[in-house]
């Protein structure tokens, strides 16, 4: 992959799809759903990412709606590497057909803020399911990301939505040097936390991608005044089974063939540390709720801070339900979603075709 230096693409950005919650709990801060937005609603997107088996799943699902244009991928070190993270983007976009640049992908932050960078266990060394995919030859940017997200937000003011489904050290950075950056992009939505304790990693009350740079969690939760974050405990909810996995990886196409690779052994580690038969799409969630709003049942507006200093906690979501702390709610955190939907969705991902319209079939 060979770097070189552009600005990036400045063409047609989409229209904002409307928001959608709909809250419930005791707190009066809770929002009352929009009418939910179709898929016909165009959203351009750029995705920060670490690359990663379900970043691959998301990237491919917003490549398939046909109401989502990818603007740019900007690329964290997290699930592996940063030369791994960096060369798992340039293969999935090669997996897609997407042309070379288009769209680009622009290297960020190789660690986080403080300390050393926290190692994924499920993705395999490579990031990819040790599916033992060629080098790609396809060129990245020489811009950094943090820079590259500050002049897309400058260059196309509130029509981009960003999509942040790795660890949060590249907005974090770009919003230390562009203090403005929320009222840039058109929406925040955030794959990470476990915002009732129900966590992923060795220090069980956090979620991998929080825990990854806590610093730069807190700078983003503390700096964006509205965002749209999608927990672990919702992921939860919403695992792909045994049955429709192989529905998705049994078919025909590179799209198949690829998922097949990725997730081979994704199940047993699943199994064996959740109990659960499947596999869960934490990512791929977070893109339908970027590009379909309306897929949202359910989600309640809250004050959401990241712990910093425990030793135990280091990296935990804690979320004021009941607005005891009196802090300004910063974040709609999504509960619930259309699971058919969301089935629907990761179907399309794979086929490559549009998925079915809100409520039909």
């Amino acid at each position: 992959m060979a770097a070189r230096d552009r600005t990036g693409p400045r063409g047609d950005v989409g229209r904002r799809p409307g928001r959608s919650t709909l809250a419930s709990g005791p707190s009066p801060r809770s929002a009352t759903a929009s009418p939910p937005a179709g898929p016909r609603a165009v959203t351009s997107l750029v995705i920060d990412t670490d690359p990663g088996v379900d970043d691959a799943q998301a990237i491919m699902l917003a490549f398939a709606h046909p109401g989502a244009t990818v603007h740019a991928l900007t690329v964290v070190a997290g699930n592996v590497g940063l030369d791994r993270t960096v060369a798992n983007a340039c293969t999935i976009l090669d997996v897609l057909d997407a042309p070379p640049g288009a769209p680009p992908v622009f290297p960020g932050c190789p660690g986080p803020l403080l300390g050393s960078r926290v190692a994924a266990t499920s993705h395999g060394s490579d990031g990819l399911g040790d599916g033992g995919f060629p080098a790609s030859t396809r060129p990245v940017e020489a811009e950094h990301a943090a820079l590259a997200l500050t002049r897309l937000g400058r260059a196309s003011p509130g029509a981009l939505t960003l999509v942040t489904i790795g660890p949060l050290t590249n907005l974090a950075l770009a919003l230390t040097l562009d203090p403005d950056l929320p009222r840039r992009y058109r929406r925040l939505v955030v794959m990470g936390g476990a915002v009732r304790g129900t966590g992923n990693m060795p220090s069980p009350s956090t979620e991998f991608n929080m825990r990854s740079d806590p610093e730069a969690a807190a700078i983003v939760l503390g700096r964006w005044p509205e965002l749209t974050l999608v927990p672990w405990e919702t992921v939860m909810r919403y695992p792909i089974g045994l049955e429709r996995l192989e529905e998705l990886t049994s078919g025909p196409g590179r799209r198949a063939l690829f998922l097949r690779r990725i997730t081979r052994d994704r199940p047993r580690h699943v199994q064996a540390h959740f109990g659960v038969a499947g596999i869960f799409a934490a990512d791929p969630l977070a893109m339908a709720v970027a590009v379909e709003p309306g897929i949202v049942t359910r989600s309640e507006r809250r004050h959401v801070t990241v712990e910093l200093a425990g030793p135990a906690t280091r990296g935990q979501t804690t979320v004021d339900w009941f607005g005891f702390g009196g802090g300004t709610p910063n974040a709609d955190v999504v509960l619930e979603v259309d699971g058919e939907r969301f089935w629907q969705l990761m179907k399309a991902a794979v086929t490559g075709t549009p998925g079915m319209e809100p409520g039909a079939g």
